[in-house]
């Protein structure tokens, strides 16, 4: 089973940038994600990314957030920009197949 540590959530005012990380405990040779779950919400997937380096993003998030891996530190990233209240979740590291990170809390709020 694969372990995966995130870090990088935090509180920060709309229009403000956070960067998250998820390191994983060993080499990963498949798709890398993350997931948000709001209050009350379904958890969603924010974007993808394979191994190659082939991306997939939620259009809500489009052209704000990036989602990048070094294959070499084991290592998954989400650069998140302009950020809106909406935003704000829990957002999850997920690695195939079905391996979840703990959990990191973004608040947007002024």
């Amino acid at each position: 089973q694969v372990q995966l540590v995130e870090s990088g959530g935090g509180l920060v005012q709309p229009g403000g940038s956070l960067r998250l990380s998820c390191k994983a405990s060993g080499t990963i040779l498949t798709i890398m994600a993350w997931y948000r779950q709001a209050p009350g919400q379904q958890r969603e997937l924010v974007a993808r990314i394979t191994r190659g380096g082939s991306t997939n993003y939620r259009d809500s998030v489009k052209g704000r957030f990036t989602i990048s891996r070094d294959n070499t530190k084991n290592t998954v990233y989400l650069q998140m920009n302009s950020l809106k209240p909406e935003d704000t979740a829990v957002y999850y590291c997920y690695v195939e197949p079905g391996n979840w990170g703990q959990g990191t809390q973004v608040t947007v709020s002024s």
